[in-house]
């Protein structure tokens, strides 16, 4: 293989398929990338046999071939080459790859072509296609309750499945088909729904793990407007303009989350979401047990944040708010309440409460696409 490429072309694609080798590989060629070059293009494979990514750039092929390389070291001789250098990439027959630009010359063990794994995408029967936006909001507003306990392995990503949601109220309520998403770690639930896009009625539900999840994520920034997916039970797999990212899926049950969604909380608090947030920070800043505790104290006209700490003291703030219910206290794990309030999207935040230690509904008053739960805390 013998190929000259533009080092910002060259660098941009290991950016992106460097992350998804591991640090420490038991198995060394998963520490390498499959570089295959033909046809005017570069493809750069890697994978961690879980998730392969496959990005393809123009580059100007003298001899076709391919080779692997150590991913992070040729990311990192890129990474430090001078802007707008001409990378010449040539293999031999002795094993090695010799990298040049200018006057800088390295040369790089390689490993046999027919020893890197790739993973197969023949059973993939359902596609449909998303805008990038769809896909960064259905990630974003419910990522942050992916659990990370290893045991519970089933709640290590996020669930995607198409079902029915009713909108509206009254005489007016429809059900419209949706695709929905769902993560939760037991202490907290964030679901998300866009309407159903064609070709989606027939997927299976899946659980999308959380590494693949974080790549997809990061794709997304920089793809064009639409990206396709295709699916099975076991796999999934993204087209994002010349990249193609495919992921095996958690093999696994995802609970039945309706289950703790309560629906007769009745004691309903509306507040400027960025008011509280700054007053629940504000608050939590003596808490000094790991959850950072706060108490909310709700009394007609008046909510009341409180948090305590042996060690530091104490710390106490009052809102004026449209409250017009019996009194009720309720405690918080200060980061989760944090982490909701900066996905609400419009000035106010609706929580609906029934009693201190029954889980509460949280929902950004103007959008109804999604909604939170969070589980209370004894303070």
């Amino acid at each position: 293989m013998n190929i000259a490429i533009d080092r910002a072309a060259l660098l941009r694609a290991l950016s992106h398929v460097q992350s998804v080798v591991k640090k420490l590989n038991t198995i060394p060629i998963l520490a390498h990338v499959l570089l295959r070059a033909g046809d005017g293009e570069l493809s750069l494979i890697a994978t961690d046999m879980e998730l392969e990514i496959v990005e393809t750039v123009p580059a100007e092929v003298i001899r076709a071939g391919a080779a692997t390389a150590p991913a992070h070291m040729i990311y990192e001789i890129v990474r430090k080459l001078p802007e707008g250098a001409q990378i010449e990439i040539e293999t031999g027959d002795g094993g090695t790859m010799t990298l040049r630009a200018g006057r800088s010359q390295f040369r790089l063990g390689t490993m046999p072509v027919d020893d890197f794994p790739q993973i197969t995408t023949a059973d993939l029967q359902c596609r449909f296609e998303l805008t990038a936006g769809e896909l960064k909001g259905l990630i974003d507003r419910t990522r942050f309750a992916i659990s990370t306990e290893e045991t519970r392995y089933y709640l290590n990503g996020i669930y995607f499945h198409a079902t029915r949601s009713l909108t509206g109220s009254g005489p007016g309520a429809a059900e419209l088909p949706v695709l929905r998403a769902v993560a939760t770690d037991g202490h907290r639930l964030a679901r998300m729904e866009i309407p159903l896009p064609d070709g989606a009625v027939a997927m299976p539900g899946i659980i999308v793990p959380r590494k693949a999840v974080a790549e997809i994520r990061k794709l997304a920034d920089e793809a064009g407007d639409r990206i396709e997916l295709s699916m099975s039970e076991t796999k999934i797999r993204f087209a994002f303009d010349t990249i193609i990212l495919t992921s095996k899926l958690i093999d696994g049950r995802f609970p039945d989350y309706e289950r703790v969604i309560p629906a007769g909380n009745d004691k309903v608090l509306e507040i400027n979401a960025k008011v509280l947030a700054r007053a629940v920070d504000r608050v939590a800043t003596v808490s000094t047990d790991k959850s950072r505790s706060v108490k909310l104290g709700l009394d007609r006209g008046l909510l009341t944040l409180s948090a305590t700490s042996a060690e530091a003291g104490s710390a106490v703030e009052e809102i004026e708010v449209g409250y017009d219910d019996r009194k009720l206290e309720i405690g918080f794990n200060s980061r989760y309440l944090l982490d909701v309030t900066q996905l609400i999207e419009g000035e106010t935040i609706r929580l609906a409460m029934a009693d201190a230690a029954a889980p509460i509904l949280v929902r950004d008053v103007d959008d109804g696409s999604a909604l939170f739960v969070l589980m209370p805390m004894r303070v």
